[in-house]
């Protein structure tokens, strides 16, 4: 029980870590979450190593004042130094025009302790939601794993939005 007991406080200080990068827009911190040949699966992309990595996530900032991110507690199967989990996740999220949108989640991860931390070996995002925060939207169709361990396959796709769902300003 110790050992479970350390990684999921290691990893909740991960999920830490990476929310605090986020809303900082800090690229360094961000791809220092992962392991140097991580993979990161999120919307229709594959992406791997940390250089592809921060690329990306600097697309992705680029339109975005802030994000605020909550991770539920993971679910994680704890083994030797490494562990696999599924996190229930909800953005807040504010655009550079002033469009606002709520996203709701799950990553399935795989995590491995690494220089007495522990980093992002592999991450699958699931998106199920994006729009008003009071869920109004349509939800999306994603796949199911079943109840944890429960996880996706390597070429099991993640989602990809198809429409523009965000709450526009307020008229001038």
């Amino acid at each position: 029980m110790t050992d479970f007991l350390a990684a999921e406080s290691g990893i909740r200080q991960l999920h830490a870590r990476y929310m605090d990068a986020v809303w900082r827009k800090d690229t360094d911190a961000f791809v220092d979450c992962f392991i140097e040949d991580a993979e990161w699966k999120i919307a229709g992309m594959h992406l791997r190593g940390r250089a592809q990595i921060g690329t990306q996530f600097d697309k992705f900032m680029s339109h975005l004042e802030r994000v605020f991110m909550i991770f539920g507690v993971p679910i994680l199967e704890v083994g030797d130094a490494t562990a696999n989990g599924r996190t229930y996740v909800t953005e807040r999220n504010k655009f550079k025009d002033g469009r606002t949108g709520t996203t709701i989640g799950i990553y399935y991860e795989r995590f491995v302790e690494q220089g007495n931390r522990w980093r992002f070996k592999w991450r699958h995002w699931n998106l199920y939601y994006i729009g008003p925060p009071d869920i109004s939207a349509k939800l999306y169709d994603c796949k199911e794993y079943g109840p944890p361990p429960g996880m996706p396959g390597p070429d099991d796709p993640t989602t990809v939005r198809t429409e523009l769902l965000f709450v526009e300003p307020p008229a001038a």
